[in-house]
């Protein structure tokens, strides 16, 4: 998408997200000249606390503050991986109507509740005043659009489908490169066990469980099936699926029992510190390894790390997409769109981008700065039109907030019961009272 707009198939949220399966109507059409003038502060709600993500953050206030200087930053982040503890304050923020300036949110299905529910402002006079739509993707325009409004700004593009491994680990357990295909991954972890006294799989959080579980779906089903389990009225019931989850249940048999003590970040850290053979992360892992410290690790790639994508989904882009919203109520409207400019805007996306391992959401980025390493890959991969494109239901971009909550229950429970009979059963009451 950076540079020309691509020639890609479309994926399942338009058919979910933007059909007449949501009933509501959008709310207004204009952000320009609604709220009030204040400039004086904006309070920046957001979950980029942890390295690399904190790191790009700091980036954006720096340059805000430069091109704002009579505006007081406050940033509002709360910590918790994949926003988890972040939704659930933000949450509990707009229904007592105390907004911040402007929330971070996944572009996709999951600001679709907040449209809903009148939570937040169309921009489409911010885009038009600001000549934002020539410089983002047509596809990602529609992604953040609701009857014919957008409303989010994005400000990065992360592939979800990423495999971080350990080189001297996979050598000692006699494995010559990184897994293609979800059996071979089975496989890789056995010899790991058997061979070594290393971990095979590092995971973390639960979300990290339910981040493994959209993985191993893509990787098993391929990009067009993973993508019509988004679609109203999915069946999750097929054997495909079965297959799927039966490999998920194998899989999960060689992660750590003490992995729910920690986060992503300790999760993707036990790899580079020669603990763990194997994580399946986002690639916001990237910039925490690389970034120097005290944020980042200071690891050296094809060293200390090396990355593939997921087994089974070469070619397919996982992806998605951190953008910003102007909550309706923000107490400081000017302020909260001069930070809406600012993340928008080339300079902050190249600033920000590079030391949080995702690609600008801009088609006009400086590409010199994705010129090696993963970023260079990534950025590769998102501009070539062969890609195919699947959204991450864990990071906001096909599933409601309702299916995510039902997902994430079953993945809990699941982690108690290994039965995957039960899991596929919930699984499938999940989707059929989406919501969608």
């Amino acid at each position: 998408m950076l540079g020309r707009a691509p020639r890609r198939r479309w994926t399942a949220f338009a058919a979910v997200a933007m059909t007449g399966a949501l009933a509501l109507s959008a709310c207004g059409g204009n952000s320009g000249g609604k709220g009030n003038n204040d400039k004086s502060q904006v309070e920046v709600f957001s979950w980029w606390t942890g390295p690399g993500e904190a790191d790009g953050l700091a980036a954006l206030k720096a340059d805000f503050e430069k091109k704002n200087p009579g505006t007081k930053f406050v940033n509002a982040a709360i910590a918790g991986g994949s926003g988890t503890q972040a939704q659930a304050v933000l949450a509990s923020r707009l229904q007592n109507r105390k907004p911040p300036d402007s929330f971070q949110g996944h572009a996709g299905a999951e600001l679709l509740d907040y449209i809903k529910a009148g939570q937040i402002e169309p921009l489409d006079t911010f885009y038009d005043q600001n000549n934002l739509k020539s410089v983002y993707p047509q596809q990602l325009l529609q992604q953040i659009s609701y009857k014919g409004h957008i409303y989010s700004v994005p400000v990065n593009i992360h592939r979800s489908n990423m495999l971080w491994y350990n080189p001297g680990i996979l050598k000692d357990a006699g494995i010559a490169d990184a897994p293609k295909s979800i059996p071979e991954f089975i496989a890789d972890l056995k010899a790991v066990k058997e061979k070594t006294k290393k971990v095979p799989l590092s995971l973390g959080a639960q979300w990290t469980a339910d981040h493994l579980l959209e993985n191993v779906l893509l990787g098993d089903l391929g990009t067009d099936a993973y993508n019509a389990l988004w679609k109203p009225g999915a069946d999750w019931s097929t054997p495909a699926v079965t297959k799927a989850l039966n490999d998920y249940a194998e899989i999960i048999k060689y992660t750590t029992v003490e992995a729910a003590s920690t986060d992503w970040q300790g999760a993707a850290k036990a790899v580079v510190d020669g603990k763990a053979a194997f994580n399946i992360m986002g690639d916001w892992a990237y910039g925490y390894f690389v970034n120097p410290a005290p944020n980042g690790l200071s690891k050296k790639l094809d060293t200390d790390f090396k990355y593939a994508p997921t087994p089974g989904t070469d070619g397919t882009y996982l992806w998605l997409s951190d953008s910003f919203t102007l909550p309706k109520g923000a107490p400081h409207h000017a302020g909260a769109e001069a930070w809406l400019k600012e993340v928008s805007s080339r300079e902050g996306q190249d600033l920000f981008n590079p030391k949080k391992g995702s690609v600008p959401a801009r088609k006009d980025a400086d590409k010199s700065l994705y010129s090696s390493g993963y970023l260079k890959y990534a950025f590769e991969q998102w501009n070539n039109p062969a890609t195919k494109l699947a959204g991450s239901f864990w990071h906001g971009v096909n599933a409601s907030k309702k299916q995510h909550t039902d997902i994430d229950t079953a993945v809990g429970l699941f982690l108690q019961s290994k039965d995957v009979g039960k899991l596929q059963s919930q699984l499938v009451a999940a989707a059929k009272n989406s919501g969608q």
